[in-house]
């Protein structure tokens, strides 16, 4: 977290900005862990900066549903529950149903040879086992599709939901057990989608989505037991 501070302090932000972007990556990433209690006093001497752009982080980040205010405790990282997946991963299904759809049609040349390299870059950042690096070409690849669409409300409303998204992204990819999976699905993705066969591209990004949630769902229940 002192190393992503360091960085976009770079990006001449305000800086309540600067410490929002640096929590915000901080619990997407798991660096703060869901439930872990977020201390004005501690992350302002963490980050070296006074409680009031911490306050103010807080507050943003809990409007956008990652910090949640618990009587007697005060500001904690919101938990990663079944029912709050579901809900972020439903609308997912239907933007991402709709954007393989769209790029079926209407993607370019240029379009589809770009989805190929995201493909084999994705190959690539696997070998790293670096979830980090993994999210960042996942999401590339995603990109590269709503971007094939082109339509405009549609990719902002993909950035809307961008950063919910990441956080399940981010714990999907973490478990390397799954990662042979994801290479195989992106690859059904992309052939579906240069193929322009609609009903194989929507499919394929229904079974996607749906073994995230599956493995997500095993996290969790598998944390509670332990």
């Amino acid at each position: 977290m002192d190393d992503y501070m360091q960085s976009t302090m770079d990006d001449f932000l305000p800086l309540r900005d600067v410490v929002s972007k640096t929590l915000r990556q901080a619990i997407l990433t798991g660096d703060l862990k869901p439930g872990e209690r977020l201390m004005e006093i501690h992350l302002a001497n963490k980050l070296g900066v006074s409680r009031t752009p911490i306050r103010e982080a807080i507050r943003k980040l809990e409007l956008e549903g990652l910090v949640v205010m618990v009587p007697r405790r005060g500001a904690q990282v919101a938990q990663i529950t079944e029912k709050s997946m579901s809900d972020v991963l439903e609308v997912r299904l239907a933007l991402d149903e709709l954007a393989v759809q769209l790029a079926c049609g209407r993607i370019s040349e240029e379009q589809k040879q770009e989805l190929k390299g995201a493909c084999i870059a994705f190959e690539e950042a696997v070998k790293t086992r670096d979830a980090h690096v993994i999210a960042k070409q996942d999401v590339a690849f995603h990109d590269i599709i709503f971007q094939a669409t082109g339509n405009a409300r549609l990719t902002q409303m993909v950035n809307n939901l961008a950063e919910q998204m990441y956080r399940y992204r981010f714990e999907y990819i973490k478990d390397e057990r799954q990662h042979d999976m994801l290479i195989k699905e992106h690859r059904r993705i992309y052939e579906s989608i240069v193929n322009n066969d609609v009903e194989a591209a929507k499919e394929a990004i229904r079974i996607h989505i749906e073994n995230q949630e599956k493995s997500i769902i095993r996290q969790i229940r598998l944390e509670k037991v332990n």
